[in-house]
């Protein structure tokens, strides 16, 4: 039988123009396709075509990781796809452990091939907002407790880290951004620099600089990335801007 293949490869944000070169390979080469239904629409046709094409809606990643995996184990050259980067959030994890779990690690190929982060897409829109230290917190509690994801955003608003949110609010969690708000807040001053950035590089993009006082929390929904200052981010020609120190050593303004 021939050998499997299964990568989880990151589709970047969703533009064509973004999805990085070995991503691109690595479909082209495909014979399936799996993935999120909303995750395979960003897909170029062109890319799918010939191909077998597994999709499942939300809260399915377990159904298609063990379709993706199937189809491996019989031979297949597989994509699983992910929104963003596939380390990061996404699929990489879930797809290493069902390929230990089954005993496959030794019958099957696995890569994961990188694609550009939610949190870097957003950031490009916003100017320069993560150029020192930072931290990425998921507001999601389905599989993690909400008291953990708050100790985790006291100790990152403690330590100054410049926060990135995923998952920030949904209906059924509506009030776990203004949770996190309230506790980055007891370490922030109320005039912290708080942008968002919602289906960044797609269709329908917002894109909006506020401050910790200020942010409308309506604006924000999942799939949305929060990206709050730390104690040195400013807003400048409006982007959004944290030094990363080179001001104190050098003569930024200098020139001719």
């Amino acid at each position: 039988m021939r050998r499997g293949r299964l990568a989880v490869v990151g589709l970047g944000p969703g533009d064509s123009g973004l999805l990085p070169p070995l991503a691109r390979t690595a479909l082209e080469n495909a014979t399936v396709v799996v993935g999120y239904k909303g995750y395979i629409d960003l897909v170029e046709a062109v890319h799918l075509q010939g191909k077998k094409v597994l999709s499942t809606g939300m809260m399915g990643e377990v159904e298609r990781v063990n379709l993706a995996v199937d189809e491996a184990q019989a031979g297949g050259d597989v994509c699983m796809v992910c929104s963003g980067d596939p380390g990061i959030y996404a699929m990489a994890g879930l797809v290493l452990e069902a390929l230990d779990t089954r005993g496959l690690l030794e019958s099957v190929d696995f890569d994961v091939v990188p694609g550009v982060p939610a949190f870097c897409a957003a950031a490009a829109i916003l100017g320069a907002p993560l150029m020192h230290d930072f931290a990425a917190v998921s507001l999601s509690d389905l599989l993690t407790p909400w008291e953990k994801i708050a100790k985790r955003l006291d100790a990152a608003a403690d330590a100054d880290f410049v926060i990135a949110i995923y998952n920030p609010r949904s209906k059924k969690r509506a009030g776990h951004l203004e949770a996190a708000l309230e506790i980055i807040g007891g370490h922030r001053s109320p005039d912290t620099p708080v942008g968002i950035v919602g289906r960044a590089f797609r269709p329908g993009q917002l894109a909006s600089i506020a401050t910790l006082a200020t942010l409308d929390v309506n604006l924000v929904d999942m799939q949305t990335i929060v990206i709050i200052g730390n104690s040195t981010t400013r807003v400048v020609g409006g982007h959004m801007l944290t030094p990363r120190g080179y001001h104190d050593k050098y003569d930024v303004g200098g020139g001719r």
